[in-house]
């Protein structure tokens, strides 16, 4: 090293400095306690304790040469729980800037809710795709594990079936539902804006406080500035005419914005436009400047992450690039607390990031929406495919050819197209009546309604295991389990037995402290590349001594 960057002197306390590269990644790890780098004779020297003085000590200064060297680089302690915005984590009570992401037909576990939850971390129940009486027996047991602890629901953008959206909101708002995640929306609806303004009032400050708080994840844009500005008045006048709400109600929401944080969502499994994060994160950290200064809002609004974060290196450039905190999903499919089978939790654990496709989604099949789905190991993106190529060319069923309806009933359906309506019809009639009455009349919404059913059915063989379904199985995932399974090979993480949410979440922000911190040193000049560049998952218990608990 050279005197040339000395920026003191380190004054050695009880503790020896260590030497070498070893004594470099000991330290990177230990993300508690500062790093101070030293010359020691020549050799790069890492000291954690003593303490530093200027450069120009003088000579005659009683400490002893053998006790101070030459001080040449530093870096401060950097804990994952500060990784993020201290904004976000207070106002949903946090410990960590992580949050265990919404999964459709409760993939997104009330167990893995919870566990997230007693971590310090925030998660989001998947009660997309599920019926009102399943989502309500989630939330009382929520409500009664939980207390204080943080957590949410999901509310899923429904344009087929707008009751049910309304329904799921009547439901948490009944319930005390507090907090939600709001997904695939391409607009703001009314239901939703519903959920945001019941209830607000201004405290004796002037402040508008809004009792339900509303985690928006968000590709787009033009949907970006829907929720990052206040409600639209037409729905306010709306919910006004059929008096849900009051008068000043109606009058504060024009202070507040439809979302308090907004997550960016990249390239996600599911329902996704497949963005890249790296001109998705800064765009939306853009636009939520620009809401701030348009209408100076009283709290300050957060911008995540999500879609690909599955690597300690992925969670440390979310956080460079400004995330006030981080989401995962796909990942956390394939641990021991998820709501899906032992088989989909072995067949994410062997995917590599190219095992992904995109393929039509069940809820908004009509609209040609597709969701990114695992394709190793099952025909379902393949047959999928076939069934919306076959809606779009005819008007009926009866319109397809022979042979291709022949293989619909003996490979898709496993029995004939009426057989299939019938079971189809006895679903709908109990869920949404209106779309049978449709389907009696209009051939080729019954026909949708048939590989509607196909499409939705092929999730729940995932989840539940059937194994005379496999074949079809619709995993919904994106390339950040192949990414994943790439860092974790030869690790006790490797097998799917062993993965755990809490533990995963734990070792991606650890690692990303970890790695921001080797990034610190390298551009002060200290290259080091003998230091293993890969952050190896650690067991929990290390984990919790280095960070001093969880």
């Amino acid at each position: 090293m050279s005197r040339a960057n000395q920026l003191g002197w380190w004054i050695k306390g009880e503790d020896k400095p260590g030497l070498g590269h070893d004594a470099v990644y000991s330290a990177i790890k230990q993300v508690g306690k500062p790093i101070y780098v030293i010359d020691a004779g020549g050799q790069i020297g890492i000291a954690q304790g003593g303490h530093i003085v200027s450069a120009s000590l003088p000579s005659g200064d009683p400490a002893s040469q053998e006790r101070r060297f030459p001080w040449t680089a530093f870096v401060p302690p950097l804990h994952p729980a500060s990784m993020g915005s201290p904004d976000f984590i207070r106002t949903y009570g946090l410990r960590y800037p992580y949050v265990v992401g919404a999964m459709a037909n409760g993939i997104t576990s009330t167990k893995m809710v919870e566990s997230a939850g007693r971590a310090g971390m925030l998660g989001f129940y998947g009660a997309a795709g599920l019926a009102i009486p399943q989502i309500e027996t989630a939330i009382q047991y929520l409500q009664e594990k939980m207390g204080r602890l943080p957590f949410g629901f999901n509310l899923i953008h429904s344009p087929g079936d707008p009751n049910l959206e309304l329904e799921t909101v009547h439901l948490y708002l009944r319930y005390g539902v507090r907090l939600i995640s709001a997904s695939a929306f391409m607009n703001l609806t009314l239901p939703l804006v519903y959920y945001r303004i019941k209830g607000i009032q201004q405290d004796e400050h002037g402040i508008t406080a809004t009792p339900q708080k509303i985690i928006a994840k968000i590709s787009r844009e033009e949907v970006a500035k829907k929720f990052l500005a206040p409600p639209p008045e037409k729905f306010i006048r709306q919910l006004l005419g059929l008096g849900w709400i009051t008068s000043q109600e109606a009058r504060l929401a024009e202070t507040i914005p439809m979302a308090d944080a907004l997550t960016a969502e990249a390239d996600s499994g599911g329902h996704t436009d497949n963005r890249p994060a790296l001109a998705l994160l800064p765009t939306m950290i853009s636009l939520r400047d620009w809401a701030m200064t348009e209408f100076n809002f009283d709290a300050p609004l957060s911008i995540g992450l999500g879609g690909g974060i599955a690597t300690p290196e992925s969670a440390a450039a979310a956080f460079a690039m400004g995330a006030d905190y981080i989401v995962t999903g796909s990942i956390n499919q394939a641990c021991r607390e998820a709501g899906t089978s032992d088989t989909v939790r072995q067949m994410l654990s062997e995917a590599q990031q190219a095992d992904v496709t995109m393929a039509p989604a069940a809820d908004m099949f009509e609209m040609g929406v597709k969701v990114q789905v695992l394709k190793r190991g099952t025909m379902f993106p393949l047959r999928a495919g076939k069934l919306y190529e076959l809606y779009t060319a005819h008007d009926a069923y009866e319109d397809i050819p022979e042979s291709q309806r022949n293989i619909l009933e003996r490979d898709f359906f496993r029995r004939s197209f009426f057989e299939e309506w019938a079971h189809t019809k006895e679903f709908f009639l109990n869920r949404d009546p209106e779309q049978v009455e449709r389907a009696e009349t209009n051939p080729k919404h019954r026909m949708a309604l048939v590989f509607r059913s196909y499409l939705g059915q092929s999730s729940n063989w995932a989840n539940t295991g059937e194994p005379s379904r496999k074949i079809d199985y619709q995993i919904w995932c994106g390339p950040a389990i192949g990414a994943f399974n790439q860092w974790v090979k030869g690790s006790f993480l490797e097998s799917a037995h062993n993965r755990q949410v809490v533990v995963i979440a734990l070792n991606l922000l650890l690692g990303a402290a970890i790695v921001t911190r080797r990034q610190c040193l390298r551009q002060q000049g200290i290259f080091l590349p003998d230091v293993p560049t890969r952050i190896e998952p650690l067991e929990l218990g290390i984990i919790q001594d280095l960070l001093g608990s969880i």
